[in-house]
């Protein structure tokens, strides 16, 4: 029996200028199929989009590409289950000196209170909890609507 073939990369990709008093916002607005193969091209793709002409430095690019990563395995592993008939909604705005990016699952979602530090000696062996960790560590703020299937990331530039 042979293994399933990953899934195509589908994106559906809207992006737009908004001006508002702060000056122009770009918008973009991405549906991604429940693949993790398809994580580093999404990744990818929203940087080229959001952080053109040098907005970000290299550090911040850094940190702006581990938490959506994180936040994509999340959404497509812990959400989804992995369910290809599902989909990740990704919402970006850059704005003035700040990048807002919303990643929504199609899961039952969960209370992220309940989720332990990865530091703590008993917790050292669990297998999950390590990318909210390191989310919340490398953006400026991190906040998930009531359900608890999507997580908002805004990282600013210094």
């Amino acid at each position: 029996m042979t293994a399933p073939l990953p899934a195509s990369l589908r994106l559906c990709v809207r992006r737009r200028r908004v001006p508002t008093a702060a000056g122009a916002t770009v918008q973009v607005s991405l549906r991604v199929p429940s693949d993790v193969s398809c994580i580093e091209e999404v990744v990818d793709l929203l940087l080229r989009h959001c952080c053109s002409s040098g907005w970000l430095c290299r550090k911040l690019r850094f940190n702006l590409r581990v938490a959506v990563a994180e936040a994509l395995a999340n959404a497509i592993v812990a959400g989804n289950q992995e369910d290809r008939s599902k989909w990740v909604q990704v919402q970006a705005e850059v704005c003035g000196d700040q990048i807002r990016i919303e990643v929504t699952d199609q899961g039952s979602g969960f209370d992220p209170a309940t989720i332990a530090p990865p530091l703590l000696p008993e917790e050292l062996d669990r297998p999950s909890g390590r990318g909210l960790f390191l989310i919340k560590h490398l953006v400026d703020d991190v906040r998930f609507n009531e359900q608890g299937n999507s997580i908002c990331m805004t990282l600013r530039r210094r």
